[in-house]
Order: structure tokens, then C-alpha cells, then sequence
């Protein structure tokens, strides 16, 4: 917990912070009693590093509020690890790390009988010594990754550098393979028994594990449509088999998540139970922790009932098939799949109805070789057979909430503790410059009308729908959105205008699943209500997991766009600026939405400064303006694997309505040099969701 120092009224005002470092080397001290951070020049920083505790003193305040101050303190250092490339020489070896959260080399000491490094090899390297007057901190090896370049090692790479483990250590794998397999008959004996009915699952193509299945049957009513339908939602029984205390529990919880890079999945759990246990493959017994509701035509649920069951999948359906049906094509268990859909659609409008909102952002994947290479990109499509799945599973994750959040006498708080997905209201601030931004495109939202906000977001993402300002509208429009995190404290979830939501559907890669079921089964067994402090706690853990296992896709995404492009430098593309930096203009591809980045300083005809005021970069000359969502050629001037960057030149600006080129004079080249240094000039692609409580410098990205 940070504190303020006892000082006497002349005396400057000192702060302990965590140090948030950016590409030049300069951070930004985050305090938690500051409603700002405070700003500290490299020069200033005393060799503090991304994430030390330090003691900082205020030095100046800015004409703007903002303050300025200096490292007088290193309380404790970051335990975090560095990854990077071996640079070895005759006398010395180094480290050249990929963070851009560190702007220096890391000097490797070697020791007699330490292992040969080769050069060119990614490694793990933790900080042991950073001596004041030494221009590099002194590293230890903690693992040789393997060679730069490999698609596997740079995967690993990317996990160790978000700290995330990519392999189960053998005793976790054998306490997983050691559970039993067979299901006992008691065991079922003490189960609500689904296997006689129709059941089955829909998932991607490419999905190894299934942790959700739904069933259907009608329990009244005739042919013609106006009857009552038990629905069931039936979600893997993670818990049966992983008990609290164990080893393989003591890994989820410390995993939190399983992470999706590009080309794999790194699971929260052995393979033994997420892709055999505990996957509802077809035509086996299998265990589950269920949501039943009787639910008429009109969505009215007349009864529903939590627990324990046993199910047996008749079909696995991939959303490609299941669309097929939907779409009018001939298949198994048609009339099952057009009902679930005619449900499902009645409930996404009611929702929409009541409040949610929705962002259709285009979304891509990339076609892989067998050995993870790059070979073409496609764009993902929601159709209805995603949309199916996702109200019957938000159906189940609100109703489970409510169980556990609401007294069924009152209706009222029940006051016991229990888990919840929360989202909180979108910040007025970024609502008025999202407001600002879109009525350059003859758009119009009121952001003083807060009540309204979800109804005019849906309005505006209707209109924008197949339009070329789409993209770049619905990012900043989700940047306007807070972040949905785990807590025991519950004030709804905003963006699905749900006053009660928690994650309960998928077990198999969310550890608050796992919290949910066993609080569910918990409190239906008359529980008293558990520990706060200590479910909190674990809350907070999974939201920061989520958070990194995010950063760590999105760094797997920009590898791959990086390698995409490798072959593509001197080709020209179309794009829409996504993002304005005091450094730089990002530009995302119309056809395959990669984003890279045009160097502020390469812009030929003017010297360009951004001002976050009118989301624009501004000619100190010319006052010609590049701003969010305008139309541009580029020229991919390089690609950098090791930094996972893309560099453009810019060719001209695109008028929207006649479609032709405005050319620009072409850059001349620059060394780099002051501040822009070796590492000093880094990029930082698609930073789309980190979380800033208030705009505290000239960024907007």
C-alpha cells in the first residue's frame, strides 16, 4: 500500500509508487492516493526499472496540474524476467531485450562451468544488479529458450515474458493422469440423469476441448409452437475431479486462465482433464454441473434448478454446421438447433432491449503452415449459430448469479459471498471525446445523456455497420468502455445491463468458474457464507491474469503480424489512421486490419505534433491535420520479429468521397539519434486495452 510522507510545510512532497516505464526510458510513478501519476525523466530515475517499488519526490508541477518528480528511493525491485536475444562477443555477453519496458542491454556475467551461450539464442534473464554509475544492470540466466527465429521458441518466448507458464511441471501431469476415469455408479446414483436426452455441443472447428453442451425437449404444450421447453445448459464438472488444496488445483489457481496465442492453446489445465475428463465428447458419460429452466415461447422461465448431472452428447457440431441448418440446410437434430436459434434470437433482443450493447468489430485470424508460418489472413464472422451459444451461456451465467447474490424470499442482496463478473459505467471524459471524435463523420452522440448512452452506442454501431470509418469508430468507441473484472463486491455488469452476471460456463479455462461451482454447490447445500477477504483476494488475482494472458495474445498477434509483412516490404495498402502518439500515426489495414506505424519524424513536409485535444497530428507549418479514421496509402518501409513491429511511410492521404490520392514528398532518411536511441524509438502496436483511470500524456492509442 503506497503512503504519503510526513512532511513539514516547506518540505517537498514525497510519494511511494510502482514505476510504469515507456519506450525512451521515461515512467510514469503510479500512486495509489494520486488521481494522476507522476511523470519522471530518465535522466531522473536513479536506475529504477518497470514495476520497482520506489520512493518519488514532486519536483514540479505543470502548468496543466500534472506533476513532475524524481526517483529518490529504490524500495524493492521488480521480481519480473527479461526476454531477448544473446548478443555474444569475444569478452563480454549481453542481453538485447524484446521489452520495450526496458531501454538498455542486460550485461550476462559468466561464471566458470555455466552452460555455452550461443549467439543469436532467446533467453531468460532476471535482474541481480544495477550499481549506480554503470550504464547496464548485471543479469543471471534463468533458461535458454532456444534460437531466435524458431516459432516455437518465440512463442515460449512470448509467455516467459508475461511471466506465464507453457508447460505443466511432471508432477502436475501425473497427478492429473492419476485421477480415475471411470464413473462410478454411486456416483451417478447421486446425479440428475440427462443422458436420455437430446444433447449436443457447438464449438469451433478447430476446439479440442468441449466444456458446454445444451439438451432440449418439450415438456407441454402442442405442435403448433405455443408450449413449454425444458432448456438445458450443462457445463463440464471441472470440480468433481479437481479438488481444493490439491497440486492440479494449486496450478489453475495460479494459472487463473488458459492463454490463446495465435497458433495454440496453453491450457489451465493438463490435457488429462480439459481435452479427455472433463471435454462432453459425444457418445460418453460424462459429468456435469448444470442450469435447467422450464422456459415458455415468450421467455418466461416458469422454474429453474442448479446442480449436479450426468449427460451423454449425441452430436458434436461445429458452428459451421450448425449455421448450415440455420441457414436451411438438412441435418441432425434440425428442429432442435431452429428452436434453440428462434430462442436465442428472442433473448438477444430482449437484451438489447433492456440496455446491451454490442461491438461487431471485424476480428481476423491468420491461415498457418504446419510450421506456424503466416500464409494469408481471414476475417471471423458472427453468425447465429455463435450467437446461439452465447445467450443460452449468458442465460445460465445470470441466473447463477442471481442464485447466488439474491435472497429467492426477498429478492433482496442475500449477503453472503459469492463471485461476480462486473463492468462498471463508461467515464464521462472519454464519452465526450469519443463524442467529439465521430461527429467529424456526421455522427451524433450525447454524452451527457448517460442513461441513454447504450441505446445511442447501438444506434451509432447500426449506422456505422459495412462503413469504412466501422473499425476505427468501434475501437475507440470499446475504449470508452471500463474494464469487466472478477469481484466479490457486485454492481453489475453495464455493458450486458445485467444487475447480477458471473462467469459459471467454462471451467476448463477460467478458475472463476471453478469459484463459482464450488460456492453454488457450496450455499445449495445450506453452506454458511465463506470468507470474503481470501475470495477477494483470489478475484483480484484472476482479473491481473486475464489482463496478462491478454497482453500475451496480443504480442502473439503482432509476431505474427510482423512475419506476415517480412515479404510485403515496398508493397503499397489502404488503411484508416487507428491511433496518434507523440511519436508516431498507426494505420490499420483495410483489407486485413494489421496495424503498423509511421514514424512522426518520417513525415516529410512538415514537423508534425500531436494534439490530443482534436485526436490529431498537426503541421507546425503547413497546419495540415492527420487524425483518427482518416484514409491513407502506406508503404511497408520493414518488419521487426524481435520487437514485433511493423514501420510504414506514408504515400498520400485518400479523399473519402472522390477516392483519389493526395502523394506527399517522400522522407528523406534519419539517423537515429538523442532520444531517439537504440531503443528509444519503439513502438507499441495495437495498445487498444490497457486500462488508464485518466489520459495522463499525449497519447491517444
Amino acid at each position: 500500500m503506497s503512503r504519503k510522507k510526513q512532511t513539514t510545510e516547506r518540505a517537498p512532497q514525497t510519494y511511494v509508487g510502482t514505476v510504469d516505464m515507456i519506450a525512451s526510458g521515461d515512467m510514469y510513478i503510479k500512486i495509489n492516493e494520486l488521481d494522476d501519476d507522476i511523470f519522471v525523466d530518465q535522466r531522473d530515475a536513479m536506475h529504477a526499472l518497470d514495476g520497482d517499488r520506489v520512493e518519488v519526490r514532486v519536483t514540479r508541477r505543470k502548468r496543466n496540474g500534472n506533476l513532475q518528480g524524481a526517483v529518490i528511493q529504490i524500495i524493492e525491485r521488480s521480481k519480473r524476467n527479461y526476454v531477448g536475444v544473446l548478443d555474444i562477443t569475444d569478452h563480454a555477453a549481453f542481453l538485447r531485450p524484446d521489452s520495450r519496458r526496458i531501454n538498455v542491454d542486460i550485461y550476462i556475467r559468466r561464471h566458470e562451468g555455466d552452460a555455452e551461450l550461443v549467439n543469436g539464442q532467446k533467453a531468460v534473464v532476471k535482474i541481480v544488479d544495477w550499481q549506480e554509475g554503470s550504464r547496464s544492470p548485471v543479469g543471471k540466466i534463468v533458461e535458454v529458450l532456444g534460437q531466435a527465429g524458431d516459432n516455437n521458441v518465440e512463442m515460449n518466448a512470448i509467455m516467459a515474458e508475461y511471466d506465464l507458464p507453457w508447460v505443466f511441471e511432471p508432477k502436475v501431469e501425473q497427478a492429473a493422469d492419476a485421477i480415475p476415469s471411470e464413473i462410478m455408479k454411486e456416483e451417478i446414483a447421486r446425479r440428475r440423469d440427462f443422458r436420455a436426452v437430446t444433447t449436443f455441443t457447438i464449438d469451433p472447428e478447430d476446439a479440442k476441448d468441449f466444456d458446454d453442451a445444451l439438451s432440449i425437449r418439450r415438456i407441454s404444450g402442442g405442435e403448433g409452437g405455443d408450449g413449454l421447453w425444458e432448456i438445458g445448459v450443462h457445463i463440464a464438472d471441472v470440480t468433481h475431479y479437481v479438488t481444493p488444496g490439491s497440486i492440479v488445483d494449486e496450478e489453475a489457481e495460479n494459472r487463473a486462465t488458459s492463454v490463446y496465442l495465435v497458433d495454440r492453446t496453453v491450457p489451465m489445465l493438463p490435457e488429462k482433464l480439459s481435452n479427455d475428463l472433463c471435454s462432453l465428447r459425444p457418445n460418453e458419460d460424462k459429468l456435469c454441473f448444470s442450469a435447467i429452466f422450464e422456459m415458455t415461447e415468450d421467455l418466461e422461465i416458469t422454474r429453474e434448478w442448479f446442480g449436479r448431472t450426468v449427460i451423454r452428447s449425441d452430436r458434436r457440431f461445429t458452428y459451421e454446421e450448425a449455421q448450415a441448418i440455420i441457414e436451411g440446410g438438412e441435418g441432425d437434430f434440425k428442429q432442435e438447433i431452429l428452436k434453440f436459434n428462434e430462442l436465442a434470437q428472442k433473448m438477444r433482443k430482449r437484451r438489447f432491449a433492456h440496455g446491451a450493447i454490442t461491438f461487431d468489430r471485424e476480428e481476423f485470424k491468420f491461415k498457418l503452415d504446419q510450421n506456424g508460418k503466416p500464409l494469408g489472413v481471414y476475417h471471423k464472422v458472427q453468425k447465429e449459430s455463435n450467437q446461439l451459444i452465447e445467450e443460452f451461456m449468458l442465460l445460465a451465467n445470470k441466473r447463477v448469479a442471481e442464485f447466488g447474490g439474491k435472497n429467492p424470499q426477498t429478492g433482496k442482496k442475500a449477503g453472503r459471498t459469492f463471485v461476480y463478473r462486473i463492468h462498471d459505467k463508461p467515464d464521462e471524459e472519454k464519452l465526450l471525446k469519443f463524442s467529439d471524435f465521430v461527429i467529424r463523420f456526421g455522427y451524433y452522440f450525447r454524452p451527457d445523456r448517460l442513461k441513454d448512452v447504450s441505446k445511442q452506442m447501438n444506434t451509432l454501431m447500426a449506422k456505422i455497420k459495412g462503413k469504412s470509418e466501422e473499425n476505427v469508430i468501434s475501437t475507440l468507441a470499446i475504449r470508452t468502455m471500463a474494464k469487466a473484472v472478477y469481484s466479490t463486491d457486485n454492481i453489475g455488469h453495464y455493458g450486458l445491463a445485467f444487475p447480477y452476471y458471473t462467469h459459471f460456463t467454462s471451467p476448463i479455462r477460467r478458475y472463476p468458474d471453478m469459484m463459482v461451482h464450488r460456492l453454488l454447490a457450496h450455499y445449495m447445500a445450506g453452506g454458511k457464507s465463506t470468507d470474503k477477504p481470501s475470495t477477494e483476494r483470489l478475484c483480484e488475482h484472476c482479473s491481473d491474469m486475464e489482463v496478462r494472458a491478454a497482453d500475451a495474445e496480443r504480442a502473439s498477434v503482432k509476431y505474427k503480424m510482423a512475419e506476415y509483412m517480412l515479404d510485403k516490404v515496398g508493397q503499397e495498402f489502404n488503411g484508416h489512421i487507428s491511433g496518434i502518439t507523440d511519436w508516431g500515426i498507426y494505420v490499420e489495414l483495410e483489407d486485413s486490419l494489421i496495424e503498423g506505424m509511421v514514424s512522426m519524424r518520417d513525415v516529410a513536409d512538415d514537423f508534425y505534433r500531436f494534439d490530443e485535444n482534436i485526436y490529431a497530428a498537426v503541421g507546425q507549418a503547413s497546419g495540415r491535420k492527420f487524425t483518427l479514421g482518416d484514409l491513407v496509402r502506406i508503404r511497408v518501409k520493414g518488419a521487426d520479429l524481435a520487437r514485433r513491429i511493423i514501420d510504414f511511410s506514408l504515400v498520400g492521404t485518400i479523399d473519402f468521397e472522390t477516392g483519389k490520392l493526395n502523394t506527399l514528398p517522400v522522407a528523406a532518411p534519419i539517423e537515429k539519434s538523442g532520444s531517439f536511441g537504440r531503443r528509444g524509438d519503439e513502438r507499441v502496436i495495437g495498445k487498444k486495452n490497457k486500462k488508464r483511470e485518466k489520459p495522463r500524456r499525449n497519447v491517444l492509442k
